[in-house]
């Protein structure tokens, strides 16, 4: 595993961010106290949840108590999740089917985490919006599927700037291989910005004694993600750190997206684009 791990230089940040973390290993030491880490992952790279995985054992073996927030878990889920911890307060792989074992993820990969939560009495929340919720947010809006209430309390009733916007909508349209209409680039942006302004909220809300988000890549980045809805979290508290693959795409991070960039060896898979491709979905320009 050491070998195929290799840790980049930290990556520049804006003026207002956090201070960077040493490249080796000071990240790690930043999981303490007070401080709001933000793990991302690509969530099909089992090596990506190894190594958060045994980062996070260390801190709390080392006397870290964070809460742990998960975008693996719906929102609507906590109290099964609460219900299956009070009534088997041990059994990870229990709590999983209870509160979200159908849902799609691998949960191979994320049985460790609860487990930890688990044995170290960590405070664990759920952190998405269904696939149903976040289709009505594409139709609706905010407030008619979430309400005032929500939307106050996840501040969304801030406008995103243009710059913004147009960095989620590129987002939105790289990860489905350029077959999406650009008519539907701004109503899935909704749903995107809900979905991090929700995971900020339960960092914001429970993470005084330190707190940790694991998500992917994309709700974890500074310039478009769940840092930017982090409104009364001190910018030095926060820690951001991007899993990517080395893959050889030319895709790298740019500056400002996290402040550590953890590079792994790329996980076997399918090219996600060839289905689109034979269906001739993919834009050419």
């Amino acid at each position: 595993m050491a070998g195929a791990l290799q840790v980049a230089a930290v990556l520049a940040l804006p003026a207002c961010a956090a201070r960077p973390t040493d490249a080796s290993s000071g990240w790690m030491q930043r999981l303490q106290g007070d401080t709001a880490a933000l793990l991302g992952e690509v969530h099909d790279n089992p090596l990506h949840h190894r190594l958060r995985a045994q980062a996070l054992r260390r801190a709390c073996e080392g006397g870290w108590r964070p809460a742990l927030v998960m975008e693996q878990f719906d929102l609507e889920q906590q109290s099964a999740l609460d219900r299956s911890r009070a009534e088997q307060p041990r059994d990870a792989q229990r709590l999983i089917e209870q509160a979200g074992g159908g849902s799609g993820w691998s949960w191979r990969d994320y049985e460790p985490f609860v487990a930890l939560a688990l044995e170290f009495d960590l405070p664990l929340w759920a952190g998405n919006l269904s696939r149903a919720q976040a289709a009505r947010v594409m139709r609706e809006g905010y407030e008619p599927v979430l309400g005032a209430e929500r939307v106050a309390a996840w501040n969304l009733q801030r406008v995103p700037d243009a710059a913004w916007q147009a960095a989620q909508e590129r987002e939105i349209d790289r990860g489905h291989c350029g077959a999406l209409p650009r008519a539907m680039w701004p109503a899935m942006a909704r749903a995107q910005f809900a979905r991090d302004a929700a995971l900020a909220h339960l960092l914001r809300s429970h993470g005084a004694r330190g707190a940790v988000l694991l998500a992917g890549n994309g709700h974890v980045r500074r310039d478009i993600g769940v840092p930017r809805w982090l409104d009364g979290v001190a910018p030095a508290r926060t820690l951001v750190v991007g899993f990517v693959e080395t893959d050889g795409d030319g895709d790298d991070p740019l500056p400002g997206q996290y402040d550590v960039v953890v590079r792994t060896e790329r996980a076997p898979r399918p090219d996600p684009c060839e289905g689109f491709r034979q269906r001739g979905g993919v834009k050419t320009t």
